[in-house]
């Protein structure tokens, strides 16, 4: 029987591993002198980019071009604090969070949604500029959902983040959407894994799952997601059921797939890979090299 997750169940953001789904921080930071730069830090989404296969991580200290080999590119040499992030589509990212408040003073601390049409060389501002911070962005079929972290409120947009409608309000960590039916989200939240299938606005609870942090949709019906210590379960129903596969080595803080290639940011290890769905995983990139 489905059931409506109240508000006052749900209110705490998860604590587990990482900050994407709740920093405490809703309002930006200090600005960072660049000479203090961290690097590949922090990491809030990752996503590869369908027009030339570049791997991007949107860190709470930018946004970055993951290189095979070498140090990472900041783009724009922007320190923006890219909460919410994903593709969708070649050269073309969405975006939440906090300004760079040394190159971009006149913005908002909240940036609502924002997005590029030139791989995260410049952003412009779609909607709800200085009212949302969503710390986690999909997109599926035509329709973008987004998570604000301010008010807990779970939104979905028809016409490409123009104009919302808050489907329920829910404390989460992550969610992820079906390639195949826009409909059908699955969430991590404090109270274990919970699965909608009438666009967001109910939720149940998902038996035997394991309680994860980070969450990833393949185009098909597989799903990955990662637990608070690192260890990697698939799905091959759609979130139903669960098999574990291999572990990140530590405290995730995003996932995100690619054709056949997994991506993980993981704390103290950096960005990994996998290529056999999560079995085995080999550092893809580390600020210590």
């Amino acid at each position: 029987m489905r059931v409506r997750i109240p508000a006052a169940a749900l209110t705490a953001v998860l604590a587990i591993a990482g900050c994407s789904g709740g920093d405490g921080n809703t309002d930006g930071q200090p600005a960072i002198d660049p000479a203090d730069d961290p690097g590949v830090a922090h990491v809030h989404g990752l996503g590869v980019d369908p027009a030339d296969g570049v791997l991007y991580a949107a860190t709470h200290f930018g946004l970055f071009a993951l290189p095979e080999e070498g140090k990472a590119t900041r783009i724009a040499d922007r320190f923006q604090d890219t909460m919410g992030f994903t593709v969708v589509g070649p050269n073309t990212f969405l975006g939440s969070g906090h300004p760079d408040f040394q190159k971009d003073p006149e913005l908002p601390p909240r940036l609502g949604l924002i997005r590029s049409n030139d791989a995260a060389k410049t952003w412009e501002s779609v909607s709800l500029s200085g009212e949302v911070d969503f710390h986690a962005l999909h997109s599926a079929d035509g329709s973008v959902y987004g998570w604000d972290a301010g008010s807990s409120r779970l939104m979905r947009s028809a016409d490409g983040g123009k104009t919302w409608d808050t489907r329920s309000n829910l404390g989460l960590r992550d969610f992820v959407v079906s390639a195949a039916d826009a409909e059908v989200l699955l969430a991590t939240t404090e109270k274990g894994l919970v699965r909608s299938s009438d666009g967001g606005r109910t939720f149940t609870g998902v038996p035997n799952a394991p309680v994860l942090a980070v969450l990833a949709w393949q185009q098909s019906d597989e799903v990955f997601g990662v637990d608070p210590s690192g260890i990697v379960y698939a799905s091959a129903d759609g979130g139903r059921s669960w098999e574990e596969r291999g572990t990140v080595g530590g405290e995730p803080e995003a996932l995100a797939v690619n054709d056949e290639d997994l991506y993980a940011a993981a704390t103290g290890r950096g960005v990994l890979a996998s290529s056999d769905g999560g079995r085995t995983w080999t550092v893809r990139y580390s600020e210590s090299g």
